[in-house]
């Protein structure tokens, strides 16, 4: 646990990097992204028509919450949940999950990256994405035969 705090502390530009040139280890946005993965429970369906990403958001309004597609076909999730500060109160304990949520999908082929929508429900966010209909089968041309 140690050596993933010290990545934390490590700027972004200075991570990774040895005298050498070679790559020692992931930046700090490999590590925070990696953490907000982890710690961002979801759920993937398919059905007949399309695929359905169910998502905890908690805490979150659906103005908070980011959904996007990125290189063509990778779905990204996100949201922040920030602390409550008052200057009044002091915690006594802190179990609640704070900082960013995000999750990647990998699209399928038959997805119809122009008919996504996303509702946020009671904290679960739910992203639904239509599947291209499938190309019908060519009828075979039929020639009529004259009689010469």
């Amino acid at each position: 646990m140690t050596a993933l705090q010290h990545l934390l502390d490590i700027p972004d530009g200075e991570a990774g990097n040895t005298a050498g040139g070679e790559k020692q280890g992931p930046t700090r946005a490999y590590v925070r992204d990696a953490r907000a993965m982890a710690a961002t429970p979801a759920d993937v369906k398919e059905l007949p028509g399309a695929y359905a990403f169910v998502v905890d958001m908690p805490g979150l309004g659906s103005g908070d919450i980011q959904v996007q597609v990125e290189d063509e076909r990778v779905l990204v999730i996100s949201g922040e949940r920030r602390r409550e500060e008052k200057e009044d109160a002091k915690y006594l304990r802190m179990e609640r999950r704070m900082g960013e949520l995000m999750r990647k999908f990998v699209l399928p082929e038959n997805a119809d990256m122009e008919k996504i929508s996303a509702v946020c429900h009671d904290g679960v966010l739910t992203v639904s994405v239509e599947k291209v209909p499938p190309p019908e089968p060519k009828k075979p041309k039929t020639i009529q035969v004259q009689v010469a």
